[in-house]
């Protein structure tokens, strides 16, 4: 690269994924509005009814409520502008809307894992120390812990952010349809050591303490589950297997979204290397309202029952 480039610094990008879609632009923005929508519908029905009925005011509940929230506002930064940029045609972003992007994405992935390692340690309970389980895991205990690990993960994607910030970019190709701090990397000008650092020692941070903890707490509980009554396993590997279904497609989506810029891709094109990472953000933000909506029963009761009260009344 040339000294006259690496004193320019852009402030805005080019998504090439926007443009490599843009031939089925309207059909991509109909199905991520159709998505968002959907999404958006059962995580409020989600939270609504674990507002509204007592007997949801359990730590499983409200942890499943912090989830589809944290979904909410992940899909809110993600689906709406991949709608509007595919019907308007405009495939820029400021880096500004880059950065402001990359948090709340960033913010999503890293506070979902977490997230997931609460509820497994909280299944763990429930089922290995059922008589303690109220004491050792009470809804302020939930919430406290929720609430932390959210400051905790906003200031290490601030800090991620904030060294993202001091770099200098020379190229606009973006190669995706939306912004993240791994897909910025490619087209800076300066050394990205530090960034690297603090990538690699987070990511392995949080793979080492949330995986081994999430493994244990499932491991555990189904040794344990295989001790119990036949109707009482039943019960308590049915809600195992949901948070587990749910943790797998969130974890691979993320495993491969991120292996992804590491590994040659020059055997497919680009537009399929565009829209596997693109299906697979769209299943990974939507599937848990979905999964916990439909697999959780009391969930799904209370919703149904709510729903067909409130069409009751409008009739």
């Amino acid at each position: 690269m040339s000294s006259s480039l690496k004193n320019i610094s852009v402030t805005h990008f080019v998504l090439v994924g926007l443009i490599e879609i843009e031939s089925f632009g309207y059909v991509w923005a109909v199905l991520a509005l159709a998505l968002f929508s959907v999404t958006l519908f059962m995580s409020s029905m989600i939270v609504y009814v674990t507002w509204i009925e007592k007997s949801l005011h359990e730590p499983m509940y409200i942890l499943i409520c912090i989830m589809v929230i944290n979904v909410m506002f992940g899909n809110a930064s993600y689906f709406p502008k991949l709608a509007i940029d595919l019907l308007s045609g405009c495939s820029t972003i400021t880096l500004t809307g880059c950065l402001c992007q990359s948090f709340f994405t960033d913010l999503y992935g890293t506070y979902e894992i977490f997230t997931f390692t609460t509820m497994a340690y909280d299944r763990y309970l429930a089922v290995g120390h059922p008589l303690r389980y109220h004491t050792l895991m009470t809804n302020i205990t939930t919430q406290t812990i929720s609430l932390a690990l959210y400051i905790f993960n906003v200031v290490i994607v601030t800090v991620g952010i904030l060294l993202t910030l001091r770099l200098t970019f020379c190229g606009v190709n973006n190669k995706n349809v939306y912004c993240e701090t791994m897909s910025l990397q490619p087209l800076v000008c300066n050394d990205i050591t530090i960034n690297i650092i603090y990538r690699t020692i987070l990511t392995l941070f949080i793979s080492i303490v949330c995986l081994l903890l999430i493994m244990y707490c499932y491991i555990r509980t189904v040794v344990i589950c295989l001790k119990l009554s036949a109707e009482s396993s039943h019960k308590a590997i049915h809600t195992l297997m949901t948070h587990i279904l749910a943790f797998s497609i969130y974890f691979f989506t993320v495993l491969f979204l991120n292996f992804r810029y590491s590994l040659s891709t020059g055997s497919i094109s680009t537009k399929v290397d565009i829209i596997i990472p693109l299906i697979g953000s769209s299943i990974a933000t939507s599937a848990n309202p979905l999964i916990y909506g439909i697999r959780t029963k009391a969930l799904r009761e209370k919703i149904v029952c709510n729903l067909h009260w409130n069409t009751k009344r409008i009739k």
